[in-house]
């Protein structure tokens, strides 16, 4: 086939997706019967900063300290919602052997947030009462299985970023989110604003409290365990806003969801 023939079909393709990312639809069925809560449905630790952001008021991290679990905060996300949507924590369960748990976290990640739930039902992980103390005690083990940083840099929904967003887009991811954090089916969000590499991150929203005049969103941030953050998206200006942290000088951004079906 000549390339000159080829070079359309691709552009057709890739406008085709882009038009694709601009239907938002929230998806309103609940992952779990309960809802999700920050003490319990996270891990423990953090991941870990490699990129330098060059933030105004902090620090560079310090090139000599050794930072061996990095760009992991997709695959982090991922993680706490697998185990909310796949895993039930027993504590009243004898604990299990390294390999066992081995096999347990394998089975639960084998899963894709889109997927429902199986007909056998959740992943029983006994010995522990939920995912963050699970997470303190067997770090290794759950860095080890859940994935590595090719799960964030190959994260099938990447190729969004590079199409624009407009402020109607926004409005309808927004409203998307919203209800789908309000039917206990926490979403994972990339927050960008690219082409600018000021930020580059994903997180993962499990609560959202509307004032009328914006919409502020409970967030799970894998950089940041130990405590939650929070988004907010501005009504009147059609905007998302991340606060100021370590890693970001905080403002406005561009946000859409991820593992929410086969084009992301």
């Amino acid at each position: 086939m000549p390339v000159t023939r080829k070079i359309p079909r691709a552009l057709a393709l890739v406008f085709a997706l882009g038009i694709t990312g601009c239907a938002i639809r929230p998806i309103a069925e609940p992952v779990n019967t309960r809802p999700f809560n920050f003490q319990a449905d996270t891990l423990s630790y953090a991941n870990e900063l490699e990129w330098d952001y060059q933030t105004s008021f902090a620090a560079p991290p310090s090139r000599d300290r050794d930072r061996t679990y990095t760009a992991h905060c997709i695959v982090m996300a991922r993680t706490a919602r697998q185990f909310f949507q796949f895993a039930r924590f027993d504590a009243s369960r004898p604990r299990a052997s390294d390999e066992t748990y081995r096999t347990l976290i394998r089975g639960v990640v084998a899963h894709s947030p889109t997927e429902p739930l199986p007909d056998g039902g959740r992943i029983i992980i006994p010995g522990y009462k939920d995912l963050r103390s699970f997470s303190k005690d067997k770090e290794q083990i759950l860095k080890d299985e859940i994935g590595t940083w090719v799960g964030t840099y190959l994260q099938v929904g990447n190729w969004r970023m590079i199409f624009p967003f407009t402020r109607g887009h926004q409005r309808k991811t927004a409203e998307a989110l919203y209800t789908e954090a309000k039917t206990k089916r926490p979403p994972i969000v990339h927050l960008i604003r690219f082409p600018r590499i000021t930020i580059n991150h994903a997180v993962l929203i499990y609560d959202a409290h509307d004032d009328g005049a914006q919409i502020r969103y409970d967030v799970y941030d894998p950089n940041s365990p130990g405590e939650p953050t929070e988004l907010v998206f501005d009504k009147k200006a059609r905007t998302f806003n991340f606060a100021a942290n370590r890693y970001f000088v905080g403002g406005p951004l561009n946000v859409y969801e991820i593992f929410r079906d086969a084009f992301y």
